[in-house]
């Protein structure tokens, strides 16, 4: 459980945020108890996010009366301050929104292909795929950003305080300025080729060495503050037409080798849209998610459905074959993630088939508890099309995770990112712009089949981002989770549930149960952990090929716990985000 008592630099900011002495969310009493006595209807609600900072701005806008729509949005604007490596307003996201009788809208805010990209889009001129981050750190990277677009529409449609108040927060921090944390001046040393790739990104955190900044550094950014001012003002329209459009699209089209690069048509046209949640359920919970462009909430769904067979709270937490079928889920729906995900609004994605229980069973079939499938290839679920092939769709990474419930129970699950760290590294206007569309396949074919994933003009690239909510057996509110962290996220976020539901630990708990992934043939197990001293047990199963390095992991919860609502952040970012 996160604390809620801040001091020494975070009482100024509080101030600053207007804020009372405590920036906790007042917790009520509970309103009544469930058949089995345990308390229910929590008041006050509960805010995670990656940067305490960006806590108090969503917990200040609960305080003021706003519900979970409005503290999602400020949470991500606050971001876009004080954590610019991860994600922001230059970005996109996607929102899955639950409220308390159970009905659940999920919002996408993915970034786009400007209508001028065609599937050669990243090929050199001998049709050969450059290096990873020549692409990165090209024009050619850059999406029309989403996140505006989505808060807009998420406020309009539910949103209770009004849209310039959201703004307040991040308007101060940027105005004002916010302290570099271990975290952040990390991020600018291993990072600096995006980093400090632009000219305004090196004025404002790299001294005259070309340095980061050092912990501890007072960071002012008043040309953000003054686009926040313009936005909280002007609405969506001032970001996606006049003076901030016209800068976004000239910064990409002089960085874009292409004769049709982004414009301020692409820019005006974006449009966030709704899209139908995919639901499924899990040991009598019933698990809400996002549906594609995001492979995630797919992903998520299948590996917890083809574990469910399985009772892993009577194998343990610290069991390895716990953690061995865990793995295999994954290998399985990742195969179906790489053949069949990527923008239905271009090709067709059998999304249902995939989460089908029919389906899920004979997949689950092949889970061996005590030995590994030698090979995983995906499936033919109903409605599938095999006409398409896999890409060549590299690890991504970046991303922040929210996660909000407000005192009438409405969750909140909330993924933003920019991609990589700093994104493309161009910067306009104070904030950082997306690399998204190296979330494509870069080669258009493969043994002249089209790709799922390839590119094309206004189409949206594929996602690992796996924002979820989660309803109890009775039909009530119990918990927002999601993560960060590329590809890993949708396996951070099954964990966590996992964690919550089978093991029944407190959220933090939760986020903190050791990392085990499968990459291909290959096994991740977290170092320091009790998985890394368990090797053998898991070459016994099969896995021969491991990995035992620190875990990329970032993940944020919302759960009831005893009748309130907690937030927690992974553990692993303690001494991460410490000030002087």
């Amino acid at each position: 459980m996160l604390a809620r008592t801040f001091t020494g630099p975070l009482v100024g900011l509080i101030a600053a945020l207007s804020l009372s002495a405590c920036a906790s969310v007042p917790q009520a009493s509970v309103a009544s108890a469930d058949a089995s006595g345990e308390a229910w209807a929590p008041s006050g609600g509960a805010v995670s996010s990656a940067d305490p900072r960006a806590t108090l701005a969503g917990e200040a806008m609960l305080e003021k009366g706003g519900n979970a729509v409005d503290a999602a949005i400020a949470v991500m604007l606050a971001l876009t301050v004080v954590e610019p490596q991860s994600s922001g307003i230059g970005g996109g996201g996607f929102m899955v929104l639950g409220d308390a009788a159970g009905s659940v809208t999920t919002y996408d805010g993915r970034e786009t292909a400007p209508a001028g990209a065609t599937p050669d889009w990243f090929l050199d001129e001998d049709g050969t795929v450059p290096p990873f981050r020549d692409s990165v750190r090209s024009g050619l990277s850059v999406g029309v950003p989403g996140n505006i677009a989505l808060a807009a529409k998420a406020h309009a449609e539910h949103g209770k305080l009004p849209w310039s108040a959201l703004f307040q927060p991040a308007i101060g921090l940027a105005r004002d300025g916010f302290l570099v944390n271990p975290r952040f001046n990390s991020s600018l040393a291993d990072s600096r080729d995006t980093g400090a790739r632009s000219e305004q990104g090196r004025a404002l955190f790299y001294d005259a060495s070309g340095e980061p900044l050092p912990v501890g550094t007072r960071v002012r950014n008043p040309q953000l503050a003054r686009t926040l001012e313009k936005i909280a003002q002007g609405g969506r329209e001032a970001f996606y037409r006049g003076d901030l459009a016209v800068d976004i699209a000239r910064t990409v089209a002089d960085d874009t080798p292409r004769p049709d690069p982004m414009n301020v048509r692409d820019m005006a046209d974006y449009r966030a849209k709704e899209r139908a949640a995919l639901c499924a359920p899990y040991r009598s919970y019933r698990v809400c998610a996002m549906g594609p462009p995001t492979s995630g909430g797919i992903a998520v769904l299948q590996i917890l459905g083809q574990l469910e067979r399985f009772d892993l709270a009577a194998l343990g937490q610290e069991n390895p074959v716990t953690w061995h079928l865990f793995v295999e889920s994954q290998r399985l729906a990742y195969a179906d993630r790489e053949l069949y995900l990527a923008d239905s609004d271009f090709v067709p994605v059998p999304s249902q088939g995939l989460i089908a229980p029919d389906y899920l069973a004979r997949r689950s079939a092949m889970i061996d508890p005590d030995s590994t499938q030698a090979q995983v290839e995906a499936g033919t679920p109903a409605g599938a099309s095999t006409a398409l092939a896999d890409g060549d769709e590299p690890e991504e990474r970046g991303t922040s995770h929210i996660a909000v419930v407000d005192d009438a129970g409405t969750m909140i699950s909330y993924t933003s990112t920019i991609e990589s760290a700093f994104g493309s590294g161009l910067m306009t206007d104070g904030f950082y712009l997306n690399n998204e569309l190296t979330d494509f396949s870069r080669s258009p074919t493969v043994d002249g089949t089209p790709v799922a994933n390839r590119v094309e003009g206004g189409k949206r690239p594929r996602s690992s981002m796996s924002p979820v909510v989660v309803y109890d057996p009775q039909g009530r509110p119990f918990m927002a989770v999601g993560a960060a962290g590329g590809s890993t996220i949708p396996v951070q976020t099954a964990r966590s549930i996992i964690g919550v539901i089978d093991f029944g630990l407190e959220a933090e708990a939760a986020l903190g149960l050791p990392f085990v992934m499968a990459f291909g043939d290959s096994v991740l197990l977290e170092e320091g952990t009790w998985l890394a001293d368990r090797q053998d047990a898991f070459r016994a199963l099969g896995h021969t090929a491991l990995t035992v390095r620190p875990a990329p992991v970032k993940a944020g919860i919302v759960a009831r716990q005893d009748g309130q609502w907690v937030a927690a952040r992974d553990p692993r970012l303690a001494g991460k985000l410490d000030l002087p």
